[in-house]
């Protein structure tokens, strides 16, 4: 059993198509030699009936009241001895039987010792019984009353070998099983064709799979059946994400020794001037330092978010992230005296994602509406449908404040990452540029509109929700 499992596929599959055919041909075979059995025995007792009726007409009383045959049997058999076909007369007197009043020749000195009975008038009974030779008979008897002699009553019995039956059935299972025997060689060869033809896709998959591992392929290409077709796309999704994978990993290494290397150059060019201050060495260190910081941190941040990106089972309750968030903004900005309108509480959507990655999100909303909100800043989630028809449900969190909003031509310049529209007010430009990109990691995007209900900006996050 072992080995059986540990076997190919092929040599699996043929062997239980081959286990299958031959217990369906097993049954067939039991069906059919069961139902052409009992068909030869029906016909063959039809033609004892036969026998029997014309038995019955032609028995009548003779002057003694004993039974005579008025009329002669024809077929040679009766008059033969032991040919096989055999009748037999008996009387009923009493309730005692009087066995062979009447019989065939070809019983010669024998009788039929057939099994003590009650039948009806013109009943028939069927019995197996052993024969004069010792050969197996079947028996067919009815009980008859003579018309002039009511109380008399006679047993008529006729019998055959079942040699006959028995051969016929012999003959047909012989030809039975021969026939399928070679049933099964040729659907043996047509299940192994079957395997070979059915398989052939595999071999071709395997090749396409050898060629994508050597090189020579970047996706699996060919042409493959419907019921593989699938499988193949999914292997080409989950090649172009690992490709993508690779290169937002390059990218991402190539922006942070970018965004490093500046700060390193000024470094070095202070470090290389002999007429440089101490004093504003130190602030130039310190700033360098914290905007290289700055950058290791919002990469570091990407990176740990593209790894939770698609993880199955994370959700995070919107309102449990916004409420915080809020109560910690009103903290912060508690100077200006904003009014704070969070319209999440009651409302039980989940973003399918880590709790850290919408934080970071709403809060850079939530920071950048209150550095340019004047009294009022307003947080909605919704549910809504997907962009570009993508097939899981999506909720969208509105983030709005009565601030003097950002002009159109300007909305996409503040998504790139370092842009900033006014440099006196304070912050490193990486805001919006970090939500939108982890909207993005997340199949989700960030849309900048002007606020219909306060005036002011309008951020727009759609992101996927867990259901």
């Amino acid at each position: 059993m072992n080995r059986l499992f540990g076997a190919s596929l092929r040599v699996r599959l043929l062997i239980g198509t081959l286990l299958g055919v031959s217990a369906a041909l097993l049954v067939a075979g039991l069906v059919l030699s069961n139902l052409f059995r009992e068909q030869v025995a029906r016909q063959f007792q039809a033609g004892l009936r036969v026998h029997l009726d014309q038995l019955t007409a032609s028995v009548e009383a003779g002057p003694d009241g004993q039974p005579v045959l008025s009329a002669a049997l024809v077929d040679a058999r009766w008059n033969k001895p032991y040919s096989g076909l055999y009748w037999q007369v008996d009387g009923l007197q009493g309730g005692r039987t009087v066995p062979a009043l009447l019989r065939s020749r070809s019983l010669w000195d024998a009788t039929l010792s057939v099994p003590a009975d009650v039948l009806a008038d013109g009943e028939v009974h069927v019995h197996d019984i052993t024969g004069p030779d010792g050969l197996g008979l079947r028996v067919l008897e009815r009980v008859v009353h003579p018309d002039d002699q009511p109380a008399t009553a006679w047993r008529l019995s006729v019998a055959q070998d079942t040699r006959e039956l028995d051969e016929a059935v012999s003959s047909f299972v012989g030809v039975l099983v021969l026939s399928l025997g070679v049933l099964t060689v040729a659907l043996m060869a047509a299940a192994a064709a079957q395997v070979v033809v059915g398989l052939a896709p595999l071999r071709s998959l395997q090749a396409a799979v050898s060629a994508l591992r050597a090189g020579r392929l970047q996706r699996l290409e060919g042409d493959f059946p419907a019921e593989l077709q699938p499988l193949v796309d999914d292997f080409n999704g989950v090649l172009d994400q690992n490709t993508q994978i690779v290169v937002r990993a390059r990218t991402q290494a190539g922006n942070l020794a970018h965004a490093i290397k500046t700060p390193l150059a000024v470094l070095s060019n202070a470090a290389a001037r002999p007429d440089t201050a101490p004093g504003a060495l130190a602030r130039l260190v310190d700033e360098q330092v914290a905007q290289a910081q700055r950058q290791v941190n919002w990469h570091l941040s990407r990176a740990r978010a593209a790894a939770a990106v698609g993880v199955p089972g994370v959700r995070t309750l919107v309102s449990a992230v916004a409420g915080p968030l809020v109560k910690v903004m009103d903290r912060v900005h508690a100077g200006r005296h904003l009014d704070f309108d969070d319209r999440t509480a009651d409302v039980p959507l989940w973003f399918a994602g880590e709790e850290q990655d919408l934080q970071e999100m709403l809060g850079n909303l939530l920071d950048n509406a209150c550095k340019w909100a004047r009294s009022s800043v307003l947080v909605e989630v919704s549910a809504t449908s997907a962009e570009k028809g993508a097939p899981r449900p999506c909720l969208q969190i509105t983030v709005e404040d009565d601030g003097p909003g950002i002009a159109e031509a300007l909305r996409e310049k503040v998504l790139v990452r370092g842009a900033r529209v006014d440099e006196q007010m304070p912050g490193s430009g990486l805001g919006l540029a970090i939500v939108l990109d982890l909207a993005q990691l997340h199949g989700g995007t960030l849309r900048l509109e002007r606020s219909e209900a306060l005036g002011g900006l309008r951020a727009r996050l759609v992101l996927p929700a867990a259901v």
